[in-house]
């Protein structure tokens, strides 16, 4: 049985994918990261950085619990515990590991910033005085769209010729475009790629993980905001997710 400590955000919805891909039996723990659950010390045991997704395998390796914390982590561990959707043959294996980097280092940070800033800022900041960061992680999210694209002009997939982890990390970033101010009708051939992914039964039952908990807006408390995007990350000498 494996223990998901998780939140319907893009990295929580990755790990979904491959539970519900995999056919992995697990147990759905939220942490609602508006209400400060990242914080608490029993989660902060699990992952030291106070991010979700994090998983607990009560049978790990020897027979022992194991946890594992940073989505990317998850998804390796989860792949290679059942030997699916992360290819054996070398070169393949190489091919799909670049691809999740890609999305932890540029995908997930750079259109997080875009959303963020684009979508959930003007709440509270005059948009004029939040335009160079608007411009500045749009640009970047169109320039992330367009490497995602190109790869797939000639690829069915995007690493190693088959469905991946990669596949699965990159396509829940890319579900709401137009709040990163992103025209995905410029971007025809990731667009195919993503809906094709969407429409698979699996995946449309791994993105109702936790949906009652879904923010329908972009609204936030004063208590959410402070916690997400406050002081209280400094307070807590870590970085919030």
């Amino acid at each position: 049985m494996i223990d998901v400590y998780t939140w319907p955000t893009p990295n929580g919805h990755k790990v979904h994918i491959l539970l519900h891909e995999a056919e992995i039996e697990h147990k759905i723990i939220p942490i609602n990261i508006q209400q400060g659950d990242q914080f608490k010390p029993d989660f902060l045991r699990i992952s030291p950085n106070n991010k979700m997704p994090a998983i607990v395998d009560q049978d790990g390796p020897g027979g022992e619990p194991i946890s594992v914390f940073e989505s990317a982590a998850i998804l390796i561990y989860l792949a290679n515990k059942t030997g699916r959707f992360l290819p054996k043959d070398e070169r393949k294996h190489y091919d799909v590991l670049q691809w999740l980097m890609f999305q932890m280092g540029s995908v997930g940070p750079m259109l997080g910033q875009a959303h963020h800033f684009h979508a959930y800022a003007p709440e509270r900041v005059e948009r004029e005085k939040l335009q160079y960061g608007i411009d500045r992680y749009v640009n970047e999210g169109n320039r992330i769209y367009g490497v995602i694209d190109r790869r797939l002009a000639d690829e069915e997939w995007i690493a190693a010729g088959e469905y991946t982890i990669a596949d699965m990390a990159i396509m829940p970033w890319l579900r709401d475009p137009k709040k990163q101010g992103i025209d995905i009708a410029q971007y025809p051939n990731l667009e195919r790629w993503r809906d094709r992914i969407w429409q698979r039964p699996q995946v449309v039952a791994a993105l109702e993980t936790l949906k009652d908990h879904r923010r329908v807006d972009n609204t936030h408390s004063d208590k959410a905001w402070e916690i997400m995007y406050g002081k209280t990350q400094s307070s807590q000498g870590l970085a919030a997710e």
